[in-house]
């Protein structure tokens, strides 16, 4: 007698490995594993220079991947920092674009004046991040 899987064996397996494969992370962007980011880490060093004044848009901003943090400025003069870090599942968002700060796992977007959700899934907004403007630099508190 042989030891064939029984229906009941295979359909364990597949939910198995379907749970196994849900709990990996946020999405898949092209095989690439470091836009999931572990929601423990955090980025940036204090007191480090993250870019100059002039290399943000008004109305837009720019994400700085290495140190997990974006820079925006919504109006003309006024910089603000957000966790690079998507609050739904951790992806690590990549554009601003229109007025938003856009996670490329889910769709989620937030808005560049106070990270607050602009488009689901997410449901809590980006944390802020301390920064100070000196003259043109924009450094990590």
């Amino acid at each position: 007698m042989t030891n064939r899987p029984t229906r009941r064996d295979l359909l364990i397996a597949t939910g198995t490995a379907g749970a196994a494969a849900l709990t990996v992370g946020c999405g898949d962007s092209g095989g690439d594993s470091s836009s999931s980011v572990s929601p423990g880490r955090s980025g940036g060093t204090p007191g480090q220079e993250l870019t100059t004044t002039d290399d943000i848009p008004v109305g837009g901003g720019k994400v700085f991947a290495d140190e997990k943090v974006v820079v925006t400025q919504p109006e003309a003069g006024e910089f603000k920092a957000f966790s690079a870090v998507c609050t739904h599942q951790h992806c690590l968002v990549t554009t601003v674009a229109d007025g938003t700060i856009d996670c490329p796992c889910h769709g989620s977007k937030f808005k560049i004046t106070n990270g607050a959700v602009a488009h689901p899934p997410a449901t809590e907004p980006l944390p802020p991040k301390d920064i100070v403007v000196e003259g043109n630099s924009i450094r990590l508190v």
